[in-house]
C-alpha cells in the first residue's frame, strides 16, 4: 500500500512540475518585446527593432492574416536566423507585441502660439 501512495505522489509531483513549466512558456507582451529587441534572434547582430525602431512601419501589421509567416521571413532572410515554430510561445509573443503597435496614433503637431 505504501508503494501505491509513493507512486501516486511521484506522479502528482511530476504533473505539477510539468504544469509549472507549461505556464512559464505562455505568450506575453514582455516576452515579445524581448524577442523583438534580441540581436541573437539572427546571426547579423541586428534585431527586429534595428529596422522597425519602436514598431515604426508595423502599425497595420496586426491585420495581416499570415503575420507569423511574415515574422519568420524577416527572421530568416533579414536577420539570417532560424524560423520560430508558428505555434510556439515565442512566436505568439512576437505576434502579440507586433499587434500592440496598431493602437498607436501618430504624434500631433503642436500649434504655434498666436499673439502675445
Amino acid at each position: 500500500m505504501k508503494m501505491v501512495y509513493r507512486a501516486l505522489i511521484v506522479v502528482l509531483a511530476f504533473s505539477l512540475g510539468v504544469g509549472v513549466v507549461g505556464a512559464a512558456e505562455q505568450a506575453s507582451l514582455e516576452k515579445g518585446k524581448a524577442l523583438f529587441n534580441n540581436v541573437n534572434l539572427g546571426t547579423v547582430g541586428k534585431s527586429c527593432n534595428s529596422c522597425h525602431a519602436d514598431g515604426k512601419g508595423l502599425e497595420k501589421a496586426g491585420a495581416n492574416a499570415d503575420l507569423a509567416g511574415v515574422v519568420n521571413t524577416c527572421i530568416t532572410k533579414g536577420l539570417h536566423g532560424t524560423a520560430l515554430k508558428v505555434d510556439s510561445a515565442d512566436m505568439q509573443s512576437m505576434v502579440l507585441y507586433i499587434k500592440s503597435f496598431g493602437g498607436k496614433k501618430p504624434a500631433e503637431k503642436k500649434k504655434a502660439a498666436v499673439g502675445c
